[in-house]
């Protein structure tokens, strides 16, 4: 008896879902994504509206964007991903539907249903495909997880530490200030 072949999705089943459903696409297979918590999307909106700041401030080239905002990691293994927080510093990479290769950094934050994902899937994902910086926030565990690609240096901080962000010469996120 033949074994059944498990179906595998393209980005025009992304685009086909029911208005308000969200997936990622990850080398043909589809990940349904729950609605954010309220902390996920206070840590979302706080980071963003720091590193949004940071960038105009200093006059920077780099472009900040929340979820839901589509990443092509890479089209020829059908894998679309939509990061918590996405930094794209080269403008040739962005159009109107979205970035088209690598973010120089991702920050994902993590939810009960998301863990085996940001830690082993798209840590692989991101490393391969080019990605210069990944952040795992992690808030039940009081975890940040800081992986330079750049420098191959991962390390680990708490959410009451001030973090040095390694694509910016100047930028450190406290996130003790961050009221949850």
């Amino acid at each position: 008896m033949p074994l059944l072949k498990e179906k595998t999705y393209t980005i025009d089943d992304i685009y086909a879902l029911p208005e308000g459903e969200r997936a990622e696409l990850i080398d043909g297979h589809m990940y349904m994504m729950a609605p954010p918590s309220r902390k996920h999307q206070r840590i979302s909106t706080r980071l963003v509206s720091i590193i949004d700041r940071y960038i105009e401030e200093h006059k920077g080239k780099c472009q900040v964007y929340a979820a839901p905002f589509a990443v092509y990691l890479d089209e020829r293994s059908n894998t679309y991903v939509e990061p918590d927080i996405s930094v794209i510093c080269d403008s040739n990479k962005l159009d109107d539907s979205g970035c088209k290769g690598a973010p120089d950094w991702v920050i994902e934050i993590v939810s009960p249903a998301s863990k085996q994902m940001d830690y082993y899937t798209k840590l692989f994902k991101y490393r391969t495909a080019g990605i210069r910086e990944y952040w795992i926030v992690d808030p039940s565990k009081n975890l940040v997880v800081v992986y330079n690609f750049e420098l191959g240096e991962t390390e680990q901080y708490t959410l009451q530490d001030s973090i040095k962000v390694g694509i910016y010469d100047e930028l450190v996120i406290d996130f003790g200030s961050i009221e949850l």
